[in-house]
């Protein structure tokens, strides 16, 4: 990422960090979600511990499917309905939220210490960093010109919510939003590893 992006992207970051939890708006929720995910692949890249680079990665895959699941559930029909040409704009979301699933999978696939996962994790970053450029520099504020603030407000809050139950393991195979309803059902026939540490279960 060059200075200068780095540098805009920062500044959003204190910028936002003046918003009151009240305040924010789609938009605001899924900016904070870019940086988070950008920063986490810093972090990888800049330890040399294996063990430390997968479970940065796990947290990664985790933040990155639940941020897509949202956006394709509830912000996306948003785009496609207020905004001019918002079924490409959408189209084109999915293909790379696509690429992104695809890549997350062969990460998982790879030994955190094999070079190929660092090689991986980098182009991992520059599709993260060109589809949150995209939404960052167009999409987002052709929502805030087209969609009332106080709907962006609800969107952010159903945003959170969504957030909060969505899929955390990559599935090329299936749409995201398909996979968040069967995410809450049975036979999904995954294991989320995140969740397990958190509440303490092995497997």
């Amino acid at each position: 990422m060059g200075a200068a992006l780095r540098w805009s992207r920062q500044l959003k970051e204190i910028v936002m960090s003046d918003t009151t939890q009240a305040d924010r708006d789609v938009v605001d929720v899924l900016t904070e979600d870019h940086n988070d995910m950008l920063r986490l692949l810093r972090q990888i890249e800049g330890t040399p511990d294996a063990e430390k680079r997968r479970d940065l990665a796990d947290t990664l895959i985790a933040e990155v499917m639940r941020h897509s699941v949202a956006e394709e559930m509830i912000v996306y029909p948003t785009i496609e309905e207020h905004v001019p040409n918002g079924k490409d704009e959408v189209e084109h979301d999915k293909k790379e939220h696509d690429e992104l699933v695809d890549l997350m999978k062969r990460m998982e696939d790879v030994e955190a210490s094999d070079p190929v996962f660092m090689e991986l994790v980098g182009q991992l970053e520059k599709l993260l960093d060109h589809h949150a450029s995209d939404e960052e520099d167009d999409q987002f504020p052709k929502l805030r010109t087209h969609v009332p603030r106080d709907a962006l407000i609800k969107m952010g809050k159903k945003v959170e919510n969504a957030k909060k139950i969505a899929p955390t393991r990559p599935h090329p195979n299936a749409p995201h939003s398909e996979l968040f309803h069967k995410s809450v059902g049975p036979g999904v026939g995954m294991v989320d590893r995140l969740r397990d540490k958190l509440t303490g279960r092995d497997g």
